[in-house]
């Protein structure tokens, strides 16, 4: 077993020790927090800045949110169910309690000893209440379906004080497209350590799923470019295929120049599919699937601004079915069929952070945007260029920081780079005609800027 998936054993008692001592002084209004896990500093962070969770809340709140996903989602909660009675057969000797909840934190079913069972209806750890971040502070269900991978929460690392005497660990089955959560495996223990192997077990039972979901996605892939096939026969506009996740999985020659992506490559797999860094576009084709999910008829068309062109593009987004699921989008460029989408339909302005949040060593670290000069990703980590140093971003990925801060004066420079136009001192051409940022501050950085990213840089620095 791989030690990413392993847990080290720790004690839940509640009331004491460096946790819950750091626990009193942040949710004072302190913001460090020496001897606290990173995941868990970020995850109380987002409880008092973001959800304003009251840490003493006794039990988790009624789910009233309206379940919404596709059919398909019954079947990951039906396969999951069966996977987390195994669960809860192999670990029944610890005498906890096995949830699996969905998207929302909303616990669907619960396995585990009536002893244990009792106890947690205390607490409201049960069918039809809502565990998620938002609603219950953090917790192993929440907190995963935040994060990514197995999440363990013990004792006074959980935001409300009425949860300390629980050790918990949890793990989403993610979207294999979107990467958004369908689903949370959960595993919950009253005043017990887990075992090290207990995220083993939730990783491999999640992992079942996840294959099952990697196969349909593959499936759709293929029937997105029989579709975009079908439909280049008809017509000769520029065309493209496009995930629900809002990448590319096959363009054309004259499309793929103006989306900045491999020409008639089709990307079947949904991990080797393109991002076109258009972020209009994208939020265009997230638009349409919320549209076409109420009318399947549905076809629009807008204008966005493409690589290589420096007015907008009148484009058509047509979505595309697979007995009844929405697996993607077909986009026409140059074309202007269907209702235009309101100004209100276009992507919604991402609220600016009041700080970005950044780790050093065991620390959170809070930064004013000012004190940003760009972002930069490095394998599975995203780096900050800040005022102090090199920081690591609690950011899961640069997708999801540019995306955040899209709004807030940073843009996406190349693949690998956001820069925060303000911090921008001078800009230096290549022999070859290439762009490179050079950022304000002592060390004169440099940033690359990617050929299909020059356009949007120069409207950007209107130069």
């Amino acid at each position: 077993m791989k030690n990413a998936h392993r847990f080290e054993p720790m004690a839940a008692s509640p009331g004491s020790g460096t946790v819950f001592a750091a626990w009193e002084r942040f949710v004072q209004g302190e913001d460090q927090v020496p001897g606290v896990r990173p995941l868990v500093a970020i995850s109380w962070h987002r409880c008092r800045e973001r959800y304003q969770v009251d840490p003493h809340l006794t039990e988790a709140p009624v789910a009233v949110a309206e379940p919404d996903h596709v059919p398909d989602h019954d079947v990951v909660f039906a396969e999951l169910g069966f996977r987390a009675a195994f669960v809860a057969h192999e670990v029944g000797n610890l005498g906890g309690v096995v949830t699996v909840a969905d998207a929302t934190g909303r616990i669907l079913a619960e396995w585990g000893d009536q002893a244990t069972l009792a106890r947690a209806v205390d607490a409201n750890l049960a069918p039809w209440f809502c565990w998620s971040e938002c609603a219950a502070g953090t917790n192993a269900m929440g907190t995963a379906l935040e994060a990514h991978g197995p999440v363990l929460i013990s004792g006074a690392e959980h935001w409300c004080q009425a949860f300390h005497n629980w050790v918990c660990a949890g793990i989403a089955v993610r979207d294999v497209v979107t990467g958004e959560p369908i689903a949370v495996l959960n595993l919950s223990c009253w005043r017990k350590q887990l075992p090290a192997s207990a995220g083993g077990w939730l990783t491999n039972a999640v992992a079942q799923t996840q294959r099952t979901l990697k196969r349909r996605a593959r499936d759709s892939g293929a029937e997105l470019v029989a579709a975009y096939t079908q439909a280049r026969a008809r017509s000769g506009t520029p065309l493209a295929a496009m995930d629900t996740a809002g990448k590319v999985v096959i363009a054309d020659d004259t499309a793929s120049v103006l989306m900045g992506v491999p020409p008639s490559t089709p990307a079947i797999d949904s991990t080797l599919r393109w991002n076109p860094g258009l972020p209009e576009l994208i939020g265009v084709a997230r638009y349409a699937g919320k549209q076409a999910a109420h009318n399947p008829d549905w076809v629009g068309s807008t204008q966005i601004f493409t690589h290589l062109a420096d007015e907008p593009t009148p484009i058509s987004i047509r979505p595309v079915f697979s007995s009844g699921h929405l697996i993607g989008s077909l986009v026409a460029f140059g074309a202007s069929d269907g209702t235009q989408l309101p100004r209100a339909a276009d992507p919604a302005p991402t609220r600016e952070p009041r700080r970005l949040v950044a780790i050093r060593d065991n620390r959170m670290v809070l930064l004013r945007l000012p004190e940003v000069s760009f972002a930069e990703s490095e394998g599975n980590d995203v780096w900050l260029s800040t005022a102090q140093g090199r920081l690591r971003a609690a950011a899961p990925s640069l997708d999801k920081l540019d995306s955040e801060l899209a709004d807030a004066g940073f843009l996406r420079v190349h693949r690998r780079y956001v820069v925060n136009l303000s911090r921008i001192r001078e800009i230096e051409r290549g022999l070859k005609g290439e762009l490179l940022l050079i950022m304000d501050g002592h060390a004169n950085e440099t940033v690359p800027v990617s050929r299909r990213n020059a356009p949007a840089v120069r409207r950007a620095l209107d130069i």
